[in-house]
């Protein structure tokens, strides 16, 4: 099953609303947020790192740069540093590289969320593709999810 799918099918089991949206192919997060006009303080990318010898799943604000410093504070960790492209790709066979969504608790991964997101009633993600996102109350993403919710990005 496609990622889109899996999420549909996940989200209307949790009678969560959801808007899915298509986009010209974009690859970074900024560019889905402008292509998907919204702000990037509401798109939400995945940054997936090692925290230690956990692969872990932090979503920041498409306009944030992730501060591993204080990600290593939240999570009670050593050290993170980011995951490459061929360590995190085999936990999301169901995405592209690069445009998973940020439901780990689909792929048995631990999710910290930057505060910052916290801030908007409603999140905008990718879907699996490089042309597709979603958006869904932050409410019922945070009720699925339960993320752990900290500062993980730098000082705005």
């Amino acid at each position: 099953m496609k990622c889109k799918e899996r999420l549909k099918k996940y989200l209307r089991e949790h009678n969560v609303s959801f808007e899915a949206m298509a986009h010209p192919e974009a690859f970074t997060a900024q560019e889905v947020a402008a292509a998907q006009h919204v702000s990037g303080h509401q798109l939400a990318k995945v940054v997936m790192v090692w925290a230690d010898k956990q692969m872990t799943m932090l979503v920041l604000p498409a306009s944030a740069r992730g501060d591993f410093r204080r990600a290593a504070k939240l999570l009670g960790v050593k050290k993170v540093r980011l995951a490459t492209e061929a360590e995190f790709s085999q936990h999301f066979p169901d995405c592209r590289v690069g445009a998973m969504p940020p439901f780990g608790n689909l792929y048995e991964l631990p999710v910290y969320v930057d505060r910052a997101l916290t801030e908007h009633a409603e999140i905008v993600f990718r879907v699996g593709t490089y042309t597709e996102t979603m958006k869904v109350a932050y409410a019922d993403f945070d009720r699925l999810v339960q993320p752990q919710v900290g500062d993980l990005s730098l000082s705005r």
